[in-house]
């Protein structure tokens, strides 16, 4: 499992853009993915030195079509915090 496999996409909403001030950023990552291999995968795609990672695991919605219903996928959010030292990541700059 390579890096580009493990973080899937940046999570941008308000509570995500405030937080980069404090430098912590937020993914969506593999499900199976741990704290050690998403570390990595930050550091490997942004070259950054992360400082400390939280994960979150979300239970996916439940959603009606009409009469049918159906549950959004699981999945799992990561909030990454950079070392105090550690240059910003310059995905999330022109946001």
């Amino acid at each position: 499992m390579n890096a580009y496999d493990i973080i899937r996409r940046p999570v941008i909403t308000e509570k995500s853009m405030n937080e980069m001030a404090d430098k912590k950023y937020t993914f969506i990552v593999d499900i199976n993915a741990n704290k050690h291999q998403i570390k990595a995968a930050v550091e490997e795609i942004f070259k950054v030195k992360v400082e400390k990672v939280n994960t979150i695991r979300m239970m996916g919605k439940m959603k009606r079509m009409g009469r049918y219903e159906g549950r959004r996928p699981n999945y799992k959010k990561a909030i990454v915090k950079l070392t105090p030292d550690s240059k910003s990541i310059e995905f999330f700059e022109g946001l």
